[in-house]
């Protein structure tokens, strides 16, 4: 298999550019810096195609691995032939090559395997090879009974004969194919409710599966969620999952697609073969391939969601620049706060009960008031957790009595116990206790975002549906990627980033991150990237790898705080040259530089300086808007200073929210009240949205309606519709 043309034909472009990226891999390239800075060699591919470049070429590999191992283990049994060997080689997937390899794998003791002991094989031949046969079938059995290898009887000799057959039909690999393809196609899931003692149930967990209970859909039809949830109703012990079909139907495709005719003097054997392959043999893992197909296809489709909402919460907008306030609601053991400074240097400290079962609400508003003014807090981030309503109030009630100019904002507290209890957080806060430190994570949450949550496992930020019930390692690697992504795409300034943040970027890891912050607390701020070199564990390749992706601000280089790779600079230097502009002055007349490049052509100045013309675009865009963040583009946080509750709400009332999760029937939005409120898929658009994700995204602005109110249950159905 020439694995290059393969990927290039399935992803629709050419063999050179999958050549090249296959190189540039090979080289120790990182997937985020061939997207900004290999560009000429992959002729623009983007971090999407190189992902999937990526992982077809995992795949493509194992395959070809896998069938040299089995046409090895054939051709070792003496067995293999012209025609297997080019039918195995010109699989197509893992599934194929198994299927093949079926009847020569080595097997542990069968009925099948017993009666070959037997010598009863030539028999079952005999039986498929002679359909016309018009002798005396009784003579012919006769001819097998041999005491010495077991066979006693007619009987004997005929149902190991049938044993036989009935093994051949269930190792038959276009059999198989064609069983998977009809039930794939024809076939139904369905569920019960499952009759198991209550003792026997896991505890603390509820039946909430009653939809469940009679349910049946095509398996062509069936959504990645229902899967999910079938799946985990079935783990749970509350329901029984089965694939249903035409019994007969299934049977004469099995007969047809191993026999090649319809009539036999046998016919009657044969059926009864046929019926009892597919049963004992065939259908219990077909129908446990056919559940782990669907689970893998749902599972794929659920960390595709979670990724893609992952993503735009780590690319929420900063609020940078502000002192802020972290508020981690609770009850019982009180709430907690925490006061940051504009760099997430935790200030002070405090624990505040204004809510049963102390009920304190007038000390807290003077806590709250005192931290205020003593550190001039600007914004108030409030986690959404227990009693984060009840907090919500107090600090409303607080701002409108002392008449202050400042603002509050929900913050999504997910995770932020993890981070607490995290070896991170006891390094980062060693003289704080595991519950005063998720506060200060809640304010950071709304300082900077990315810079704070990468200190979280991703799954648990709160963005996704049925994240533990999906294959962990494939989740893993693609929120890790996820991660990574966006952390070099935003890039990190490397005088005040974190080790947990420095891990993700291109060309670094946990044990090179560590000695960077090392370097910098021994020596002081970087004036220049080159001082990289000066770090530890971190070599050539490593800063070619990161070096872009590390700003500098108020350094030595005013490239340095861009995202213009070091390799550029001398062409850099060229262009500003041609256009008689300093680096010192590229923050102002950056756009000049764009009309001198727009009057001579971008081709001809490429070729001057000899460089190619999309990174000379993008050392143009970075020189037009040096330092920027690219989340500044992204839609700012709604800000409160007064409380919206749910017995204010009525249908028809307009509101703004904030979309907090997407899944696939709708997307739940905060509107200022205790629950967030669902935007259901059927009310996201005007016209027809198959996937959500086509219209929102987590953390968009978005103007709602709402359409009901549940105030018992709490629930709040909402609309975008005219």
């Amino acid at each position: 298999m020439n694995i290059p043309n393969v990927i290039a034909k399935e992803l629709k472009i050419k063999d050179s550019q999958v050549l090249s990226v296959i190189e540039l891999f090979r080289e120790g390239a990182t997937i985020p810096f061939i997207a900004r800075y290999r560009k000429e060699k992959t002729d623009g591919l983007d971090e999407e195609q190189l992902r999937n470049i990526e992982e077809r070429l995992n795949y493509l590999t194992l395959l070809e691995d896998r069938k040299q191992s089995v046409l090895k283990s054939i051709e070792e049994q003496g067995k293999l032939t012209d025609e297997l060997r080019d039918k195995i080689t010109e699989a197509t997937k893992l599934q194929e090559v198994e299927d093949l390899y079926l009847p020569y794998k080595p097997k542990r003791k069968t009925r099948g395997t017993i009666a070959k002991a037997k010598g009863l094989e030539p028999l079952a031949l005999f039986i498929i090879d002679n359909p016309k046969f018009e002798g005396n079938f009784d003579e012919k059995l006769a001819e097998y009974i041999n005491a010495e290898l077991g066979v006693n009887s007619l009987d004997e000799a005929l149902q190991g004969a049938k044993d036989i057959i009935a093994e051949m039909i269930s190792e038959h690999a276009e059999s198989r194919q064609a069983l998977r393809e009809y039930l794939f196609k024809y076939g139904f899931i369905s569920s019960v409710k499952a009759n198991t003692k209550e003792s026997d149930l896991p505890p603390n967990k509820k039946d909430v599966y009653e939809i469940y209970h009679e349910f049946k859909i095509e398996v062509s039809k069936i959504k990645p969620y229902q899967t999910l949830a079938l799946n985990r109703g079935e783990r749970d012990k509350f329901l029984r999952v089965s694939i249903n079909f035409d019994n007969d139907e299934i049977l004469n495709v099995l007969f047809n697609s191993y026999f090649k005719y319809k009539k036999s003097f046998f016919i009657d054997i044969l059926n009864e073969v046929n019926a009892d392959s597919f049963s004992r043999l065939i259908f219990p893992s077909i129908e446990r391939e056919l559940r782990n197909e669907l689970t893998e296809v749902a599972d794929l489709h659920a960390i595709e969601i979670f990724a893609a909402n992952l993503k735009q919460l780590l690319l929420q907008p900063p609020l940078a620049n502000k002192i802020i306030m972290g508020i981690d609601p609770g009850f019982v053991s009180g709430s907690k706060l925490a006061v940051i400074d504009t760099t997430g240097k935790y200030l002070e400290g405090m624990t505040i009960y204004p809510h049963p079962p102390q009920n304190r609400p007038e000390e807290a508003k003077k806590v709250l008031l005192a931290l205020i003014k003593k550190y001039n807090v600007e914004l108030i981030a409030i986690g959404n957790g227990t009693a984060s309503r009840e907090t919500e109030s107090l600090v409303a009630e607080m701002i409108k009595s002392n008449n202050l100019s400042i603002h509050y904002m929900i913050v999504s507290e997910a995770g932020a116990s993890v981070y607490s209890a995290s070896e991170l957080a006891r390094q980062e806060f060693p003289d704080l206790e595991a519950s005063q430190r998720g506060n200060i994570s809640i304010a950071r949450r709304v300082l900077d975002p990315l810079a704070e949550l990468v200190k979280i496992d991703p799954k648990s930020i709160g963005v996704g549906l049925y994240q533990h019930d999906v294959d962990q390692k494939l989740l893993a690697k693609k929120l890790d990627d996820v991660v990574v992504s966006c952390v070099n795409y935003v890039g990190v300034d490397l005088n005040t980033a974190s080790a947990a943040l420095l891990t993700y970027v291109s060309g670094l890891n946990k044990r090179i991150a560590n000695s960077v912050v090392r370097y910098r607390e021994l020596n002081g701020k970087f004036n220049n990237r080159s001082e990289l070199m000066n770090v530890t564990g971190l070599g050539e390749k490593a800063f070619e790898q990161c070096a872009g992706f590390l700003k500098i601000s108020g350094g030595n280089n005013p490239l340095d705080n861009t995202f213009i790779h070091p390799e550029s600079y001398e062409a850099t230097q060229k262009l500003l040259e041609l256009c008689n502009v300093t680096t010192a002055e590229i923050s102002s007349k950056g756009s000049y530089v764009e009309l001198i490049i727009n009057k001579k052509g971008l081709s001809k100045i490429a070729k001057e300086i000899n460089i190619g013309e999309p990174t000379l675009a993008d050392i143009l865009d970075n020189l037009k808007k040096p330092g920027r963040d690219p989340r500044e583009e992204m839609p700012k946080p709604i800000l409160r200073s007064d409380i919206l509750k749910i017995e204010d709400l009525e249908p028809g009332m307009k509101l703004k929210g904030t979309v907090r999760n997407i899944v696939d029937f709708g997307a739940f939005v905060d509107i200022g009240v205790k629950n967030d409120g669902l935007l259901h898929i059927s009310q996201i658009a005007d016209k027809f949205v198959k996937n959500p994700l086509e219209a929102l995204n987590v953390g968009d602005i978005i103007d709602v309606t709402i359409i009901s109110i549940d105030a018992k249950k709490g629930r709040i159905a909402l609309s975008r519709k005219s």
